[in-house]
C-alpha cells in the first residue's frame, strides 16, 4: 500500500447532504487507500476555493458553481473537479398546508422566504421557473435571513413557504408545521458537491487523486448497500446535536431521492445544467464546458479498478 503525505480536505461547512464525505473517513475508506486526510473546517464557504487556490489545503468540497466562480476570477490557476458526490439539488420547499400536486406555479401569491446563505439553491429555483415558463420576480419574497430564523417565521405564520435543507425540512416536518412541496433533486442532476483541487496539484499528485476517488468509490458502494438508519449510525459523531432519529429520517430522504452519485464521475447534464443558471441569473460569464471544469480521468480509473466497499 502506497504511502502519503498528510492531505487537508477542506470542508465546505457542515450539512447534513454531505453525508459521504463524513462517510469515508468513518467507515475506513480513505485508510484502505493508504491516505492521512484531515478534514478541516472552511474560514468561509465563499472563499473555499481560493482557499485551496492558494495552498491553504490540497483539495476542498463544495459546489461547481463556486469552482466556475474561481475560474473566471484567477484562470490561471486552473481549478477542477475531480470527483462528484453530490450529483442533485439537496433543497426543499416546504408549505403549511399539504400540497401533493404541486406545480411551480403555486409559488405565486405566497410569501417564500429564500436560501440566504449560499447562492446556489435560490439560482437554482429560479431557473426552474424559467424553464417552466414561469416569472420568479413575480413571487413574495420574504426579507433575507438565515434558515433557522426562517423555520422560525414559518413557525409563526410570519411567512406561507420555506425554502431549507435538512435537518430543517425534516424538523418541519415531523413538528407538523409544514409540508414538503418540492424537492429540487426531482428536476435531475444537478452538479452540487464535488471534491475540488487545481490542475497544477492533479498533475503532481495523481496517486493521491486516485486514491481519493478509489476511497469515495468505496464510499458509495456502502451507502447504494445501506439505510438511512445505518448510515446515521456511522455519521452520528459528526452531528452531535441531531437525535439519530431525526438523522436518519434526513438521510433515508436523501436515499430515496437519489442525492448521491453512485460512482465518482460527474454528470455531464448536471454541471452544464448548473452552468446555465448560472449565466441565465448574470452569476456568470463565461460559457464553461465540461471538460473546462471536470477532469474525470481518476474517477473513470477507480471505476475500472473496482476497490470493494469498507
Amino acid at each position: 500500500m502506497a504511502s502519503y503525505m498528510p492531505i487537508k480536505l477542506l470542508e465546505n461547512f457542515r450539512a447534513v447532504f454531505y453525508a459521504p464525505f463524513y462517510a469515508a473517513p468513518a467507515l475506513g475508506a480513505f485508510a484502505a487507500e493508504g491516505l492521512d486526510v484531515k478534514i478541516e473546517p472552511s474560514p468561509d464557504a465563499a472563499l473555499t476555493m481560493q482557499t485551496v487556490i492558494s495552498g491553504g489545503a490540497e483539495v476542498s468540497w463544495g459546489g461547481p458553481l463556486r469552482l466556475m466562480f474561481a475560474r473566471e476570477k484567477f484562470p490561471e490557476s486552473d481549478p477542477i473537479v475531480f470527483c462528484e458526490v453530490v450529483g442533485r439539488d439537496p433543497f426543499f420547499v416546504l408549505g403549511r398546508a399539504p400540497n401533493p400536486g404541486f406545480r411551480l406555479a403555486d409559488l405565486y401569491g405566497k410569501k417564500l422566504a429564500k436560501v440566504t446563505e449560499v447562492p446556489t439553491p435560490w439560482m437554482c429555483l429560479q431557473h426552474d421557473m424559467r424553464s417552466a415558463g414561469l416569472d420568479a420576480s413575480r413571487i413574495t419574497l420574504a426579507p433575507d435571513r438565515p434558515m433557522p430564523e426562517n423555520c422560525a417565521a414559518m413557525r409563526s405564520g410570519e411567512i406561507d413557504l420555506v425554502q431549507v435543507f435538512q435537518p430543517y425540512a425534516a424538523q418541519l416536518v415531523e413538528s407538523g408545521e409544514a409540508h414538503i412541496w418540492y424537492a429540487a433533486a426531482t428536476r435531475g442532476p444537478t452538479a452540487y458537491t464535488s471534491l475540488n483541487t487545481t490542475r497544477g496539484y492533479a498533475q503532481k499528485n495523481p496517486d493521491i487523486l486516485l486514491a481519493m476517488c478509489r476511497a469515495m468509490y468505496r464510499t458509495q458502494k456502502w451507502i447504494a448497500a445501506h439505510d438511512g438508519k445505518e448510515l446515521a449510525e456511522a455519521i452520528q459523531r459528526y452531528f452531535p446535536d441531531l437525535s439519530r432519529t431525526t438523522l436518519a429520517a434526513c438521510l433515508e430522504a436523501y436515499l430515496r431521492l437519489g442525492l448521491w452519485n453512485r460512482t465518482p464521475t460527474m454528470y455531464r447534464e448536471g454541471l452544464e445544467w448548473l452552468r446555465d443558471a448560472a449565466l441565465a441569473a448574470g452569476l456568470l460569464r463565461t460559457r464553461f464546458r465540461y471538460e473546462d471544469v471536470a477532469e474525470m480521468s481518476f474517477a473513470e480509473r477507480a471505476i475500472e479498478e473496482d476497490p470493494p466497499s469498507p
